[in-house]
């Protein structure tokens, strides 16, 4: 083998990348390498990037320089999105020595074996490969892709022109790989992809059968899902959930916007109708199930009445959490055709969501104050305290005990501190 033994890595963006960087680092330790800190000086720099907004293809070239910085005779290594889209725009930065597409990603080792500079690209219909991956030994859950890419192509969106369009393993696979993965010692495993709801379609498989395909998974304890579009959150998923012993009442669903004919703009699949009729089911089903919802502030054409509504409608559920994300002109997409909304604007409307989204999660977090709950602790970098989070995603601190580690525990939720968003527990008779 070659003289690059010390790699390191950085992932940018979803749990999807992360999934697919873990994978990625654990092909260079089982050939050899030595895997470091990010922080640290390596032989070879592997960032895996977003391009989901402005911000994330900013905090990617940002990064790049760092390794480079780091160590000017490293050998830097970009993939992802923002590679799979700007390939070019990335090979120009002095420094940097590979750029793969996303259908290249899983051959970093083999790029940096090669010793070569290398760009590789494809336009997003060439994206029809299906590559597995998990991640590790980096946190207590873990995250198994089972979904690639996306067909929906809003009108804001680059991810399909990124990840290229839906595909799926199939739930033979998914189980084996779900088998190995609790082998290992694994409680939790958290279903990733682009559009895990989607998974199957096109094999003739479904979504909700892998989920009942996973109760057969012998010593799985916690079975999450990432964010699922809300068209395909159909109810009989929604009843499994609340049937299950092994499905955590959480759910992730982005809404995007209140307001109908924006919904219909950006070519969403559902109206507000549907999306609160799938808040209704979850809240009838499972009362504690932690609902997080994902919107865009200053869509374009979005007026000062528009936002209003949308208020109006998040307030008419009040999730236990709420993601927000202000838009941001991407090239290639309608969106950028149409009326934008001034930044200042966003900013502010930005702010005023923020303020409800701590009044939302106070909300609901304050209700389970002295009351009892499962929680699975993760590996903790501080040796003062060590976090989890219980079934239902309440985020949870006690004092450190190793002995805690990847232990699903029964604690009392003593207090919930609203600055640090996370509750002060107490281990129960242990």
């Amino acid at each position: 083998m070659q003289t690059y033994k010390r790699v390191a890595f950085n992932t940018l963006g979803c749990k999807l990348n992360f999934s697919e960087t873990s994978t990625i680092a654990r092909s260079f330790v089982d050939a050899g390498y030595i895997k470091v800190n990010f922080n640290e000086k390596a032989d070879i720099y592997v960032i895996n990037t977003c391009s989901v907004t402005e911000i994330a293809e900013k905090k990617c070239k940002y990064v790049i320089n760092k390794a480079i910085k780091q160590n000017p005779e490293a050998k830097i290594v970009v993939v992802g999105c923002f590679a799979q889209l700007k390939p070019e725009q990335i090979m120009a930065i002095n420094g940097v020595d590979i750029v793969l597409s996303n259908n290249d990603k899983h051959k970093v080792l083999e790029y940096v074996e090669n010793n070569t500079t290398a760009l590789s690209r494809c336009d997003y219909n060439e994206l029809n490969c299906f590559q597995t991956a998990w991640s590790f030994d980096d946190r207590t859950r873990t995250f198994l892709k089972i979904q690639d890419g996306c067909d929906y192509f809003c009108s804001y969106c680059t991810i399909p022109k990124a990840r290229g369009l839906s595909r799926s393993n199939s739930i033979k696979s998914v189980i084996k790989e779900a088998n190995i993965i609790v082998n290992k010692g694994v409680k939790e495993i958290v279903l990733t992809g682009v559009n895990i709801g989607d998974f199957g379609r096109k094999n003739g498989e479904t979504f909700y059968d892998l989920l009942k395909a996973f109760h057969d998974v012998k010593g799985l304890q916690r079975l999450r899902l990432s964010s699922i579009e809300p068209n395909l959150l159909e109810d009989r998923i929604i009843e499994l959930a609340a049937e299950s012993n092994i499905i955590m009442p959480h759910f992730h669903i982005p809404l995007q916007c209140g307001v109908d004919k924006l919904l219909k703009s950006m070519r969403r699949r559902y109206d507000t109708q549907l999306f609160k009729e799938k808040i209704d089911t979850i809240r009838n089903l499972i009362p504690d199930a932690y609902i997080a919802i994902d919107i865009i502030v200053g869509v374009p054409e979005e007026t000062e009445q528009d936002f209003q509504q949308t208020i109006e409608f998040i307030d008419s559920f009040a999730p236990s959490e709420l993601h927000i994300f202000t838009y941001s002109e991407r090239q290639d997409t309608a969106a950028i055709k149409m009326q934008q909304v001034p930044k200042y604007i966003r900013r502010d409307r930005s702010s005023i969501l923020h303020e409800k989204a701590k009044r939302y999660n106070y909300v609901f977090c304050k209700q389970f104050e002295s009351k009892v709950r499962n929680v699975l602790f993760e590996k903790g970098k501080k040796r003062t305290m060590i976090e989890g989070f219980t079934d239902n995603y309440l985020k949870v601190v006690v004092p450190y005990n190793e002995n805690y580690i990847n232990e699903i525990l029964p604690v009392k939720l003593i207090k919930y501190d609203t600055d640090k968003q996370h509750f002060i527990g107490q281990v129960v008779n242990c």
